[in-house]
């Protein structure tokens, strides 16, 4: 089901600010930040606020149609859900972002479920330490 139909089933108005917001979602590949969304909607919609931005995001993220991540610049980030569930190891030394499966984190959900009881929403995560060359270099 699209993020349109979702918000019209949850009682939403499919607002044209809340329009243009999804689409620039649903064109970026990658994350993307509040203020980048609002520029790129200024340039079609002068009139749109930043908060009318962030108050959107807020809702879209509270309806699990975006994720929400700070790569450790305490920057938060946003990814549309329908583009797929990712994680990411950051390199705290180069800040280097490096993508990872969501099934390389399955042992992790599975020992957390069998030592805690715990049944962990592990939809998009952030890991820092430190990358293979910035290790080596030590």
């Amino acid at each position: 089901m699209s993020c349109f139909q979702i918000l019209k089933e949850k009682g939403f108005k499919l607002t044209p600010q809340r329009i243009m917001i999804l689409q620039v979602l649903h064109s970026t590949e990658g994350h993307i930040t509040a203020e980048e969304i609002y520029k790129q909607i200024q340039a079609c919609f002068p009139g749109v606020n930043i908060s009318t931005v962030y108050r959107t995001l807020e809702l879209l993220k509270s309806l699990g149609l975006v994720t929400e991540t700070d790569f450790g610049d305490g920057v938060l980030r946003y990814h549309h859900i329908e583009k797929g569930h990712h994680h990411h190891l950051i390199c705290r030394k180069c800040h280097k972002v490096i993508d990872v499966d969501e099934a390389d984190l399955e042992p992790l959900r599975q020992a957390l479920m069998e030592k805690h009881g715990f049944l962990p929403e592990l939809r998009h995560l952030a890991i820092f330490g430190l990358c293979r060359e910035c290790r080596e270099e030590r």
